[in-house]
């Protein structure tokens, strides 16, 4: 038997589940609640498999509570419900450990099959969240290929590059930091080609612009 937690702040969502699971042989709505807080009080007391969790709550919101679940309960498994379906709310809760997410429009066979794949360890989303989610993938995957790629610099060639952006000549590098005048020189020759730039305007430019001095 899948001993289940329905948890959300409205209770027709609550009553509208547990409507679902009057002919289901295999799972029971053992406890309900409509805040986070009220989730982790249950748990503490009572033996749960899955949670029915809703994101949207007061005092202690889907996010958090799943958190908090997933530290102190391991084992408990947490099948997120919400009429949310943006890119970063679905990243957040399956960060924080959620096994699948659904939306509030799934119909009483979806929400079924969800909460026994989750009980058998597998992962179930709704078809419109794996769309969110894939349109994310790609749009990250566009931006890294659209953005230059920029080489880690040594400490050494930082603190040149610093200095070069303060406006110190090659002289005054070499002695505020104690080296050679060829040495900043060659410092300076490798950080032009390691940023791709021709002259000194440009380290400056590149500097600034990709915050490689932060």
């Amino acid at each position: 038997m899948i001993k289940l937690l329905i948890a959300d702040d409205h209770q027709i969502v609550i009553d509208g589940v547990k409507l679902m699971l009057v002919d289901q042989d295999d799972i029971k709505c053992v406890a309900e609640a409509n805040n986070g807080e009220e989730v982790i009080r249950i748990l503490n007391n009572q033996e749960v498999d899955i949670i029915l969790l809703d994101i949207n709550m007061p005092v202690m919101d889907g996010i958090e509570t799943c958190k908090q679940v997933k530290k102190h309960h391991p084992d408990v498994k947490v099948l997120a419900l919400s009429m949310f379906k943006e890119a970063s709310m679905i990243k957040l809760m399956l960060e924080h450990g959620a096994s699948g997410y659904l939306l509030k429009n799934a119909g009483q066979d979806e929400v079924l099959e969800a909460i026994r794949k989750v009980n058998n360890n597998m992962e179930y989303y709704s078809f419109d969240v794996l769309q969110t989610v894939m349109r994310s993938l790609t749009k990250n995957e566009e931006e890294k290929q659209n953005k230059p790629f920029i080489p880690s610099l040594t400490r050494r060639e930082k603190q040149v590059l610093q200095l070069i952006v303060d406006e110190f000549t090659t002289a005054e590098i070499a002695d505020q930091l104690f080296i050679g005048f060829g040495t900043v020189e060659t410092h300076r020759r490798n950080l032009l080609m390691k940023l791709e730039a021709r002259n000194t305007a440009g380290l400056v430019r590149m500097a600034l612009e990709y915050k490689l001095l932060e």
